[in-house]
């Protein structure tokens, strides 16, 4: 942790830092980003994108992307860190984005290379039915061992399902050792958030926090959908050996100078097309505001979150009726996520194994609390259902497994769970973790649809239209519409 803020805002301003040499304006059509092409990256670039313009930041200054080691084409495919982190989808991967780049390379380019951007490496890779997770729902392969390599499950694997055909084929499957599941590119951005930790131990376990073997300091568990790498130096391992497939990891200095970069990107939502500038009339929105604050800490859960929009609530002189009135909106989202509360029911890492009990009434912030950002001040995972039947939403192209408790069953599903994908329990082998999944970033959501770990909600509305079927919330159609506009400027 001590080298991610000493990276955080060296001391020169940023009116210097983004001098207008620096800006650059990215049009979609011309926002990928090649490995090895070069081209060097700037201090600002802003992309547009349907509801107004993201904003990605370089503290510091520019980079040299020539030869650097997250933009430098590796392996046999000539992949590199920058394929699945562009900087137009907010350093992830959109689904415009995959479906522009099969166009125009003919499904040719390293983003659709077997082993994880297609459904499965067997599959005839020239049709674009093999590689249609990707292309319709942004998903990409994640390889998991099974069982791990490290512990005994204390539960069973049966494949009921299976679209793709790797988890019932010999050598992508169990038979070889191997588990399937697909999942979105989590954001490479704004990771001081990410990273930080706010509680001494894992409130969600009631346990103490794992240490970085490296530093032996806590980590904060909110950089991988499934927990399995704590530090960047533990993602980049993974990475390494499987979506670039490398037959050795990066060395100590090539590491270094990608957590040097990584840890100096911020993205966040700056122009809105409706509400204008989201840094202006004492609203404290976009990309800026990111790079300069620090993280919220262990008791600024709550009255915090979204803060920065509560000079929208009055009307400005000057601005369109329809400009207030979307600013109003915004306002009132940011409300209605903090103060509209719920029953909060059958969700691991929140109703058990602590004591909140079961129910719990609490509202968003409950688990979107840190300050500026969104994700949750407390470590761990938890399990809100998006994975797992009953409460996931039809999923056919996925795969299903039938997971069965050897010891004891599973404090909200029985002995016996169906699921898209086990999340956390495929790094623990427990299966009380069943469903869990790290909860997502929350900025830059309008450059980086679909949503959810497994993309099941394409765009903004479909996210609060999950959460008002799982948990029955009662939101009116002006607190969703709130809420979509609220998501839609972050």
């Amino acid at each position: 942790m001590m080298q991610l803020r000493a990276f955080i805002l060296a001391t020169s301003s940023f009116a210097a830092l983004l001098g207008a040499r620096e800006i650059a304006l990215a049009e979609r059509g011309d926002a990928w980003w090649t490995p090895g092409e070069g081209r060097e990256f700037p201090a600002q670039i802003d992309y547009e994108n349907d509801y107004g313009t993201l904003r990605v930041l370089l503290t510091g200054g520019p980079l040299a992307t020539k030869d650097h080691p997250f933009f430098r084409p590796v392996g046999p495919r000539g992949r590199a860190c920058i394929t699945c982190h562009q900087p137009a989808d907010a350093m992830s991967l959109s689904v415009e984005t995959v479906r522009k780049r099969w166009d125009k390379t003919q499904g040719k380019d390293p983003l659709f290379a077997a082993y994880d951007g297609s459904n499965c490496p067997t599959l005839k890779q020239d049709e674009r039915a093999s590689h249609s997770l990707l292309l319709d729902h942004g998903l990409i392969r994640i390889q998991r061992p099974w069982p791990p390599r490290e512990t005994k499950p204390d539960f069973t694997i049966e494949t009921v399902r299976d679209p793709t055909s790797c988890n019932s084929g010999g050598k992508y499957g169990p038979g070889a050792g191997n588990i399937s599941v697909y999942r979105r590119p989590r954001p490479v951005a704004n990771l001081k958030y990410l990273l930080a930790v706010g509680f001494a131990y894992d409130p969600k376990q009631g346990m103490p926090l794992p240490l970085d073997p490296e530093s032996g300091e806590p980590m904060s568990g909110n950089l991988m959908a499934d927990g399995r790498a704590g530090t960047l130096h533990a993602q980049m391992h993974d990475a390494a050996a499987t979506h670039l497939e490398l037959l050795q990891h990066f060395d100590r200095a090539d590491m270094a100078r990608i957590v040097d970069f990584e840890s100096r990107i911020f993205t966040a939502q700056q122009i809105d097309k409706r509400g204008g500038a989201l840094n202006a009339d004492g609203a404290e929105g976009g990309a800026e505001k990111l790079a300069t604050s620090e993280p919220g800490q262990l008791g600024s859960i709550g009255r915090a979150v979204w803060s920065e929009f509560a000079a929208w609530e009055t009307p400005k002189p000057g601005l369109t009726p329809e400009e207030n009135a979307f600013r109003a909106s915004v306002a009132r989202g940011a409300k209605v996520f903090r103060d509209k509360t719920f029953l909060i029911s059958d969700s691991a890492g929140i109703n058990s194994p602590i004591g909140f009990g079961n129910p719990v009434r609490n509202s968003c912030v409950f688990c979107h609390n840190m300050s500026q950002m969104g994700n949750d001040v407390a470590p761990g995972q938890v399990d809100l259902g998006t994975t797992t039947l009953p409460f996931a939403d039809p999923a056919p192209h996925l795969p299903l497994f039938r997971i069965t408790c050897t010891a004891a069953p599973h404090p909200h599903y029985g002995r016996v769970i169906y699921t898209n994908d086990p999340g956390y329990a495929l790094t623990t082998g427990r299966c009380a973790d069943v469903g869990k999944i790290t909860l997502q970033s929350m900025r830059g959501l309008s450059a980086r649809a679909p949503y959810f770990s497994n993309g099941s909600a394409k765009d903004l509305r479909a996210i609060i239209d999950y959460y008002e079927r799982r948990y029955h919330i009662g939101y009116t159609e002006q607190e969703k519409q709130d809420l979509v506009n609220l998501m839609s400027v972050l």
